[in-house]
């Protein structure tokens, strides 16, 4: 099963210094049908201005993925983490039991990233920060494993969470395909961060989303593309 996903119809909070595009419900944006996909409950795309950014604020019991599309991104923690990731790179906080953190753009350029937060299987862990400076060149024409669950076997990718999740990053060139594997009992989110691509009959055009439960997909690439890929356990616990 293929739910197509309108970019043009998300939610969206525009603030001046901030841009946003929400996948599901978050902050101003409300909408009860539309609250998360399995145990994918926040995905953010944020444009950023420089000088700007999401100062200090606190979360607990979250998984939080950053991608990073354009600019820069700097984060800083309660945990003593500073560092800033550019195009390509990703980093990763599990909130636990709590943490304070704050996202800035204190670069000269517009900062465009995702954000993604995911149910962890259970309340309570120990906070945690990771990050990984994947070259962009280690996304072309293949899905990179980003995270996966602690509990996976044989993945490659570095980051671990606490969730029957994987996460994938792909660039994919005009006119070759990819295909992504979704098993009978598995569903995943996918995301179109730029240009333009088909699945099946449904084009994709950027910031568009696609639901996939059950069924593998090829995607093609109308134009350069950059996709962003959520496969996880079709059965959620939460509702």
């Amino acid at each position: 099963m293929l739910k197509y996903i309108d970019s043009t119809k998300m939610g969206r909070g525009q603030h001046g210094w901030l841009d946003s595009h929400f996948h599901f419900s978050f902050a101003e944006y409300l909408n009860p049908d539309n609250i998360q996909f399995g145990v994918l409950r926040v995905l953010n795309d944020d444009i950023v201005q420089p000088g700007t950014g999401f100062d200090t604020h606190p979360h607990r019991d979250m998984e939080i993925i950053s991608y990073v599309i354009q600019g820069e991104l700097t984060h800083k923690d309660s945990m003593g983490n500073e560092h800033t990731l550019t195009r390509g790179q990703f980093q990763y906080m599990s909130a636990g039991t709590g943490v304070f953190h704050s996202e800035h753009n204190w670069g000269s350029e517009p900062l465009r990233f995702l954000q993604m937060w995911i149910f962890p299987d259970k309340n309570g862990y120990t906070p945690t920060y990771g990050e990984h400076r994947f070259a962009l060149e280690e996304q072309f024409n293949t899905w990179l494993p980003v995270a996966t669950s602690y509990d996976s076997e044989g993945s490659a990718a570095p980051i671990k969470v606490h969730a029957d999740v994987n996460v994938y990053a792909a660039v994919l060139p005009l006119g070759e395909s990819i295909e992504l594997k979704v098993g009978k009992d598995r569903q995943a989110y996918l995301a179109l961060l730029e240009g333009k691509a088909t699945v099946a009959d449904i084009q994709l055009s950027e910031r568009d989303a696609l639901e996939i439960v059950g069924e593998d997909v090829t995607i093609t690439a109308e134009e350069d593309a950059l996709l962003y890929a959520i496969e996880m356990n079709a059965t959620p616990p939460f509702s």
